[in-house]
């Protein structure tokens, strides 16, 4: 068993069992060369895994009481009884549904115990949803912010709770073809929108550096992955090497989500429309392609059984679904913003595979520390020796 496995199972504690259980071929392809005896699981309907919500975990909970006379003090109407519970979805900040008689809410927070450098940034998360707000852009209301670590444990923010679908499979297979196309256009104005915004204009002209946005994210990444670095990866190490020397040219400063995807985004019970995007904890000043080409990853995303990826549209008929070539919907972004990614597409999608191969090692840190906040995170591991060389086949695309 590689050392990584090794302390990974010590650490996790109650959470190792979601590496035994984890899909024999995909670590197979993660750990290739490595022979590991892990019990096959059946493929995870992540629709159901992710959506709803649950019993909050013991490590994630907080005094209910002390929250609930915060909210009446500081929100304007609040007044209980509060039920609390945690949403299934999500990895990095934990997050709870509240309820009460009048209005339900949603809380995000930071994870407890030791946290990457500059991660976890839920006061970030609620500026820029503020400033959204402000300019009627699809978000959640946000109502609070607290950096009182005495009320819920941690840092944390309160936002209106916004009703609509989910939908946790790119391909999303309880929809239809016209619903699909429509869905994915919908996603496609709103990533452009996004991008067209000029951030002084919106009141976030100091909420990054901007310049040199895919120079800095790769050195941030790299070192956020030492950080984290539970293995040797030779992809990760020929990644970290090639891609300072492999940077595209910078496009125009612009607001950026940095994580955008199907499955951060609220649809419409009713329709094809995105009510809410979410998850801004990564947003910052900088690239928009580098940008919309993290969103663009499913069309290559490496598949996985066990929940640990974001959904993948390899190996699906599009045209069958209503879904649109990834050349097609580029080429919708680019008519919408006049931004074109297309020149140095590989080398935006080296970068972006690489950087979730990162963040997913993370994830991976924080099972090694105990303070990962899904039952899921320990099979995060099987993902990132895949994603690292999808990247590295990027690269190789790109040209050396």
């Amino acid at each position: 068993m590689s050392r990584f496995l090794t302390a990974l199972r010590a650490q996790a504690g109650e959470e190792e069992d979601a590496v035994d259980h984890a899909d024999v071929s995909a670590l197979n392809a993660a750990y290739a060369g490595n022979n590991h005896a892990l019990t096959p699981m059946a493929r995870i309907d992540r629709q159901s895994a992710f959506s709803g919500t649950k019993e909050v975990a013991d490590s994630l909970r907080f005094d209910e009481t002390r929250l609930a006379a915060y909210l009446a003090a500081k929100v304007e109407g609040f007044c209980g009884p509060l039920a609390v519970r945690q949403f299934k979805g999500g990895q990095s900040n934990p997050t709870y549904f509240l309820q009460t008689p009048q209005r339900s809410f949603v809380l995000r927070r930071k994870p407890p115990g030791k946290l990457l450098p500059s991660a976890h940034a839920v006061d970030r998360e609620f500026r820029v949803m503020a400033a959204l707000h402000g300019q009627d852009f699809p978000v959640p209301e946000p109502v609070v912010y607290c950096d009182d670590p005495d009320i819920a444990g941690t840092a944390f923010f309160v936002m209106g709770f916004v009703e609509g679908r989910i939908f946790w499979e790119p391909d999303l297979p309880a929809s239809n073809p016209a619903e699909r196309a429509a869905i994915y256009d919908a996603a496609n104005a709103t990533i452009a929108r996004l991008h067209r915004y000029d951030p002084a204009a919106i009141g976030l002209a100091d909420f990054g550096r901007g310049e040199n946005y895919v120079a800095r994210q790769v050195e941030r990444w790299s070192k956020q992955y030492r950080a984290s670095q539970t293995d040797d990866i030779d992809d990760m190490e020929r990644l970290i090497e090639w891609l300072p020397r492999h940077i595209p040219p910078a496009g125009p400063v612009r607001l950026v989500h940095g994580d955008f995807r199907l499955d951060n985004t609220i649809i419409a019970a009713d329709a094809p429309d995105v009510r809410a995007v979410l998850d801004w904890e990564l947003s910052t000043l900088g690239d928009p392609l580098a940008d919309f080409s993290y969103h663009l990853m499913k069309w290559h995303m490496p598949e996985t059984d066990t929940g640990a990826g974001t959904g993948s549209l390899v190996g699906h008929d599009l045209a069958a679904l209503g879904i649109p070539a990834m050349a097609d919907y580029v080429d919708a972004y680019v008519a919408r913003t006049g931004l074109d990614p297309r020149p140095h597409l590989p080398a935006y999608l080296a970068y972006n595979f690489f950087r979730i191969a990162a963040i997913y090692q993370g994830i991976v840190g924080r099972v090694r520390d105990g303070t990962a906040t899904s039952e899921y995170a320990p099979a995060k591991a099987l993902m990132v020796r895949p994603l690292a060389a999808t990247a590295w086949s990027f690269a190789r695309e790109a040209g050396q």
